[in-house]
């Protein structure tokens, strides 16, 4: 082991000539101190002294009394100057001293190792070994407690070479230093070999390897070191609890959490505030936060660690609202909150989407002066962009200095759930720009927004930038990836990297069996789902979810109705808002209103606005004016401002031909100033998002579009198209023809034929549902024109070829 400390100062071994009064007599030699020095009044005083303010207060009467060239006034200044912080003045008295006694150097070692840094405590080290003066054990354990602390394995290495050249290597306080080092240090496997070559014991060097285990992931290595350690018939004390915990926890074994909570009570910890906060966390942490709080609650003492364990469990948990009430509580009680604390608060006022107590949040971490602390301002951006004000966090954002790559993920992570892709993409390329590796979650956030997209050239760019970023084995990217090019209209491509993952995660086959029915392949979406049903991996709610769909999409309601009841019945999932809405969907669209209705009379939660609205849209598509007002003045009672449902009632009028009601309809919105939203449809080509409203002219190639769709027009009626203008009055037929042929999709679809090569297909996205009209045109321009044409609307796929959809006209 070498002795080298430290490449830029002296060693051990290289005795510097000493440049201060050196060491010249043991304190046995030194002359015996008159007894009146004892018995003055300052010296009494300095000795009941407990601040370091009554020692300034106390040095003028000392130094005016000529006493501080006693030893025994010396001693106690250095003592004092070294307990509290102030090294400069411990060495401003430990130098002028002739006869130094050996006792001051291990104080003023003790000293620098905790209040100054490593490099100044090493060279009083070697000063040490400069004045003759032989370390003993503890000098070495300060200095392995720092090493340590600070991560700094080089040094912690050359100590404990120093400690063997000096015959420590078997006494267990030096050795269970050079065992934390290790473990501190990430070398895990050399400390347990340190720990394991040590001749003898101690309850203490037991609970060091411990926690290196726990504190290095390895829980399941430190349970077995207790155990170890118990049959050896050392018995585990509070330490050995507090660091055992955090592995119970993380391993989710809340039956081995219970059986240390008995042995807590046993052993009479119940009172140690340290051990309680331990098993709070474990609780939290294993899903049991009831029974976290009965612990926390029963704390005769708390400390801020216990407050933040408490909220942080609640959270995690999924009870926001709890974790806020816990937090609201610490403050009335005047408890200071932490770095810790605002970062939990801020996460339950994210998940809560409550901007005015978030607001309170930030405030008060300004007031504590938490704004250069980037954990903190990371929390912050994360809440602003859930409680939709991604404005806010991108003013934190800016404003932060040392962002890291979590800052970066946040607001990445922020634009794309406001439906901000764009801004998402530029940070994400900006962020590359920089030379910041991306990460899985930053991979996990961008994919997605890359999918809403639904552009098929950049999805392969992305899935390129994953495989050369070595993330492409990754379960959570490769899941973010099946998802992309199911949403960009890549089935079958998501499909083949489904088959190519070697461990799938839950989302995974949500992801595929989503992606199948958003493609109406409802048979491939029941397939896959019987293959996870035969496998480990059990179906959560989503993926009920996302197989109802299916069955609605394809029109399977057989299927539907029983896989709603093995839902609860075989895997104890209670049905949510969003399954009842998917059921009535899936009735409403095969045309059994009246069964949907009746489900919805027998719902047992109140029905909600999903599940109003898959009612009214049935209504619209099967054309049922009775159903429809009904679930039309529902919706209209749970959120009277929404357009939407007033023009969807209207068209239903009008496919009645009740001119009357319809105009009652836009009477109404008119006083009420409500509107619909605006159809918009978008192609991508060259780099290039092109964005396209029902009857606009402000495109550079307006003219050369409409031109071109009334020449398609004339086509596709030559093939057998006829217009549907039904849902339209007040203008003459001609009219009515020319508004529906300029709807966001035909333009779209214009502008793709037109600018790209025969043979190409054309990818559509569109924000509101394809109307019945604009499905039969597509058909027909997929006919007459001899391509392919793919339109994504805000439910599904439509893959338009040779004159037929994918669809299969049920939608």
């Amino acid at each position: 082991m070498s002795s080298q400390l430290i490449s830029s100062s002296p060693t051990i071994t290289e005795i510097p000539t000493p440049k201060l009064h050196s060491r010249s007599h043991t304190l046995s030699q030194r002359t015996q101190i008159p007894l009146h020095v004892y018995k003055h009044p300052a010296a009494i005083l300095l000795e009941l002294s407990t601040s370091i303010k009554e020692v300034y207060q106390i040095l003028p009467h000392i130094i005016k009394s000529n006493l501080y060239t006693e030893h025994l006034f010396q001693t106690k200044l250095l003592s004092l100057f070294c307990n509290h912080g102030c090294i400069a003045e411990a060495a401003r008295v430990f130098e002028p001293i002739q006869d130094k006694p050996e006792v001051l150097y291990y104080t003023l070692l003790k000293g620098y190792a905790k209040y100054s840094s490593l490099h100044e405590a090493l060279l009083f080290f070697v000063r040490m070994k400069a004045d003759n003066v032989k370390p003993v054990v503890y000098n070495f354990t300060y200095l392995l407690k720092v090493c340590g602390d600070k991560g700094e394995l080089r040094r912690g290495k050359e100590i404990h070479g120093q400690l063997i050249k000096n015959g420590f290597s078997s006494n267990v306080f030096a050795m269970t230093g050079v065992v934390n080092v290790y473990a501190k240090c990430r070398q895990i496997e050399e400390a347990y070999k340190m720990f394991d070559r040590m001749p003898e014991r101690d309850l203490v060097s037991s609970n060091t390897i411990i926690s290196g285990f726990a504190q290095n992931g390895l829980a399941k290595l430190a349970l077995g070191l207790v155990v170890k350690m118990q049959e050896e018939g050392k018995r585990p004390d509070s330490v050995t609890l507090v660091s055992i915990l955090p592995s119970v926890a993380d391993m989710g074994l809340v039956k081995i959490g219970r059986s240390i909570h008995g042995y807590v009570l046993r052993a009479g910890f119940e009172g140690l505030v340290n051990v309680n906060t331990a098993l709070v966390d474990m609780y939290s942490k294993c899903r049991y936060i009831g029974i976290g709080r009965l612990v926390f609650d029963g704390m005769k003492r708390r400390t801020m660690v216990s407050w933040n364990s408490m909220i942080d469990g609640y959270v995690r948990s999924g009870y926001a609202e709890e974790a806020m009430a816990i937090f609201e509580k610490m403050l009335d009680e005047g408890v200071e909150p932490t770095d810790v604390t605002i970062m939990g608060a801020a996460r339950a006022c994210a998940d809560l989407g409550d901007l005015d107590r978030g607001m309170f949040v930030h405030k008060l971490s300004d007031k504590l002066k938490l704004g250069t602390n980037v954990s903190v301002m990371n929390s912050l951006i994360s809440m602003y962009s859930k409680c939709k004000r991604v404005d806010l966090a991108v003013d934190i954002f800016k404003k932060l200095r040392g962002k890291t790559l979590v800052s970066w993920n946040a607001m990445i992570l922020g634009f794309a759930q406001n439906g901000r892709v764009n801004d998402a993409l530029n940070y994400f390329y900006e962020m590359h720009s920089r030379n910041m590796r991306p990460d899985t979650f930053t991979m996990v956030s961008v994919i997605p927004a890359l999918a809403e997209l639904s552009v098929t050239r950049q999805a392969k760019w992305i899935h390129g930038f994953c495989i050369r970023s070595c993330l492409d084995d990754d379960i959570f990217v490769m899941t973010a990836l099946v998802d992309m090019y199911a949403k960009c209209g890549a089935i079958h491509t998501a499909r083949k990297l489904f088959d190519r993952m070697n461990e799938r995660h839950v989302t995974t086959w949500n992801a595929m069996i989503d992606g199948y029915g958003t493609h109406g392949l409802g048979k491939a979406a029941l397939e896959l789902f019987n293959e996870m049903q035969k496998g480990v991996m059990k179906p959560n709610d989503v993926t009920f979810l996302s197989v109802l769909s299916a069955c609605s999409h394809a029109g399977m309601v057989e299927e539907g109705l029983s896989y709603f009841t093995s839902m609860k019945r075989d895997y104890g999932i209670e049905p949510g808002m969003d399954h009842y809405g998917a059921m009535v969907d899936l009735l409403g669209r095969a045309g059994q209103l009246n069964e949907a209705w009746n489900f919805i009379r027998k719902m047992p939660i109140e029905p909600g606005i999903n599940v109003y609205g898959a009612m009214l849209g049935a209504c619209k598509i099967h054309k049922n004016v009775d159903l429809g007002e009904k679930a039309a003045n529902k919706l209209f009672a749970l959120n009277p401002d929404e357009g939407g449902y007033h023009v969807l009632l209207a068209n239903i009028y009008a496919t009645a031909s009740m001119w009357g009601e319809v105009a009652k309809v836009r009477t109404t919105m008119k006083k009420k100033g409500l509107q619909k939203t605006p159809g918009c449809s978008v192609v991508e080509l060259r780099n290039e998002v092109h964005s396209f409203y029902s009857g606009t002219t402000n495109h550079p190639q307006s003219k050369r579009i409409y031109a071109f769709l009334e020449e398609l027009g004339n086509k596709i009626k030559a093939a057998g198209y006829a217009p549907d203008t039904s849902s339209i009055h007040d203008v003459e037929d001609d009219v009515k023809e020319q508004l529906n042929s300029t709807h966001s999709e035909r333009l779209a679809i214009a502008f793709g034929l037109l600018n790209t090569s025969q043979g190409t297909p054309i990818h559509i996205r569109k924000n509101l549902r394809v109307c019945g009209d604009c499905h039969t045109a597509t058909k027909y321009i997929s006919l007459v024109t001899g391509r392919e044409i793919i339109v994504r609307d805000m439910q599904r796929f439509h893959h338009f070829k040779n004159g037929t959809c994918s669809c299969g006209d049920y939608w």
